[in-house]
């Protein structure tokens, strides 16, 4: 196994993946906080941080910090998710000394700079406009807020344009000093590098970490209901989900296979019967969300208008199937193939390595065991993608839809439907 990692005294956990037959490294920093971890008011600041990370340190403009990447030919990105916030880097293996201390510097030491600031609430402002124009992102955010309301875990990641405008520029400092924490973070590198080497670099550089704080969050409260808006669009879309299960759950491979069964590719149920057989969309799948302590199983589909009278039953009526214990081993065999050679590809991106190192010891504080995991998929039988489907599509379903509505079935109907 080439996968090693240390916790250090202070509780940072560092995790390293050697690959000597490639001549880059990916490496990052990996934040165990998201979008469910912030207050309502202000609701954003974990994207938001993320933005401003980038816009200067003590010694460095946010200028320097990409001319110093890129001159070397590395790659610097972040992302922020509900439940996560990552800073990495993609570079040559003789260049991680550098990488580790651009990512140490920015993460530490932030100034956030005014004019920086004022400039990047625009830039966040314009992201999210570019959302509400994407009616396919957008329809999923009512999902969310649907799903879970009046808790952070339903509240869009961006934030509001309102919100992002007035948020406080000592709120983000504060964010910072709580969550960003030496227990909260991973350094996690993929490549040709040593774990003595990445351990070096990390004791040298990750110095100033704010003492530790607390990173709870409320548990999850799924509740379920519909959104739906009216707005003049091309085309109708539309979510449709229930309560899930977390990762931690038994289940957890189980709902994943139900879901690459049931639409997870261009053999999938939903996407023969509703595309292929019936002609009603372009774009139908479906997606299993995992949280810490609760998920989501969420069905998509994007269609004309006229389409969806004949759409929704057409769905129910696949819903109900596998939920009665119609589901054959090819299927599942497929299914677990179609994941086997998706985690085995991924093994093959040093970005994806680390990506997918680092979340693992995020959410289970051990080192992550490819064969465990394919064995776990392995394992999974009909009986127990026929529990879980009971389990998932007997909960309050949810229903988020966007455009064209007036021939959607109701809420109330799609119930009736779903308990027939």
């Amino acid at each position: 196994m080439t996968i090693q990692s240390t916790k250090l005294a202070n509780g940072l956990r560092v995790i390293t993946d050697t690959v000597d037959t490639v001549e880059s490294v990916a490496l990052g920093v990996w934040v165990d906080v998201g979008t469910r971890h912030e207050d309502l008011k202000h609701n954003g600041i974990a994207h938001m941080v993320e933005h401003m990370m980038f816009n200067g340190t003590p010694t460095r403009s946010a200028q320097d910090i990409v001319e110093q990447i890129e001159s070397v030919g590395g790659q610097i990105n972040a992302y922020t998710s509900r439940e996560l916030t990552a800073y990495y880097i993609h570079m040559l293996k003789d260049d991680v000394k550098l990488g580790l201390e651009i990512l140490a510097d920015i993460v530490q030491r932030p100034i956030f700079p005014d004019a920086e600031l004022e400039k990047e609430r625009g830039v966040i402002i314009q992201e999210i406009g570019m959302c509400a124009d994407t009616p396919d992102d957008l329809v999923f955010d009512f999902y969310q807020e649907t799903a879970y309301p009046d808790q952070a875990l339903g509240a869009p990641i961006l934030g509001t344009s309102k919100i992002v405008q007035g948020m406080p520029k000592q709120a983000l400092f504060d964010y910072v000093q709580n969550f960003y924490t030496p227990e909260n973070l991973v350094v996690s590198a993929s490549g040709n590098v040593t774990h003595e080497e990445i351990l070096s670099f990390v004791n040298e550089f990750f110095t100033d970490l704010p003492a530790n704080s607390s990173s709870k969050f409320p548990k999850a409260d799924y509740k379920g209901g519909h959104k739906l808006l009216e707005k003049e669009l091309e085309q109708s879309h539309v979510v449709l989900g229930f309560q899930g299960v977390s990762k931690a759950d038994n289940d957890y491979y189980a709902a994943m296979l139900l879901s690459t069964v049931f639409g997870g590719g261009m053999s999938s149920r939903l996407f023969q019967e509703v595309r292929e057989k019936h002609g009603l969309v372009y774009s139908v799948y479906s997606s299993h969300s995992a949280y810490h302590d609760d998920g989501q199983f969420e069905i998509y589909a994007g269609t004309g208008p006229d389409k969806l009278p004949k759409l929704i039953p057409v769905i129910c009526d696949e819903i109900t199937k596998i939920a009665q214990n119609d589901v054959d081993e090819s299927e599942l065999n497929r299914a677990k193939s179609q994941i086997r050679a998706s985690i085995l590809m991924g093994r093959e991106s040093m970005l994806a390595r680390a990506n997918r190192q680092a979340k693992h010891m995020i959410n289970f504080d051990q080192n992550v065991d490819i064969q465990e995991i394919l064995k776990n998929i392995e394992k999974v039988q009909i009986s127990d993608i026929q529990k879980v489907a009971r389990n998932i599509f007997t909960s309050t379903p949810t229903l988020a839809a966007l455009g064209p509505l007036k021939q959607l079935e109701s809420y109330d109907k799609i119930k009736q439907r779903l308990a027939a």
